[in-house]
């Protein structure tokens, strides 16, 4: 299947495949964050939106909410959650605004959709751009070098009369700028079987490589990847939140 084929034909499936995600302690974690460091205004938006749910933890918030994904039946489906939201078919590599935000997030490690470094440096000027003076970028990033091939994510749910299975891996070769999200969805009715795999190239780097990126736009902070708690990167783990707040003249 192509790029975003499996998100496009099962987007109504989408969010039985993240429904082990806690959307609401990541929203609320991105607001603690933005209180702390932010501007203290309320206008939001977040990159590769999906079907909403995070946005609508944030409207519970008070904020002014938009998403921006590349795949029209996840907006049609983030519409239906959150009619008050603004929401935006659009490529976060290259995108513009209207009007300036207080809060951009990208959660479920979106960031790395960009899938090589030129893009990604795309993404980070234009979410520059799109930022309110002490505007903040928040969003979660995988190490290249931290990345297990071995390991995966698996998780079962019982929906209208079938057994969804869902499963996840990364996968990194050990050299380069790509890596691959490996998706996969089983739906058993009865005694039969569906099965779909995806591939997606994912940008792949290092945190230090990221920091390096991020560091003529944004002032840029590394936390833990906690969403119940603020603890300051320890350098070890390969998974953490990056909390970059804007730079009002970026070198």
């Amino acid at each position: 299947m192509s790029d975003n084929a499996l998100y496009t034909d099962l987007s109504g499936y989408y969010d039985l495949m993240c429904a082990d995600i806690n959307y609401q302690a990541q929203s609320n974690s991105a607001h603690r964050f933005h209180q702390i460091f932010g501007n203290g205004g309320k206008r939001h938006l977040d990159l590769a939106c999906g079907t909403g749910p995070h946005i609508q933890h944030f409207q519970y918030e008070g904020y002014e909410c938009s998403g921006l994904d590349i795949n029209q039946p996840m907006l049609d489906l983030a519409l239906q959650r959150c009619p008050d939201g603004l929401f935006t078919l659009g490529n976060m590599c290259d995108y513009t605004t209207a009007e300036p935000y207080d809060l951009i997030t990208c959660f479920l490690y979106s960031i790395h959709y960009s899938g090589n470094l030129n893009n990604l440096k795309s993404c980070i000027e234009s979410t520059h751009k799109a930022l309110k003076t002490g505007g903040i970028f928040c969003f979660n990033s995988v190490d290249k070098n931290h990345i297990d091939n071995t390991l995966s994510a698996k998780h079962s749910v019982d929906y209208e009369n079938s057994i969804f299975s869902f499963g996840s891996s990364w996968f990194y070769r050990g050299e380069g700028e790509q890596q691959t999200l490996k998706l996969s969805i089983d739906k058993t009715t009865l005694d039969q079987t569906q099965h779909w795999t995806d591939e997606h190239p994912m940008v792949a780097l290092s945190f230090t490589e990221l920091q390096n990126l991020l560091a003529p736009y944004f002032d840029v902070h590394v936390f833990e990847h906690e969403h119940d708690k603020i603890v300051a990167w320890e350098q070890l783990s390969g998974n953490a939140i990056f909390v970059c707040i804007k730079k009002e003249n970026a070198n």
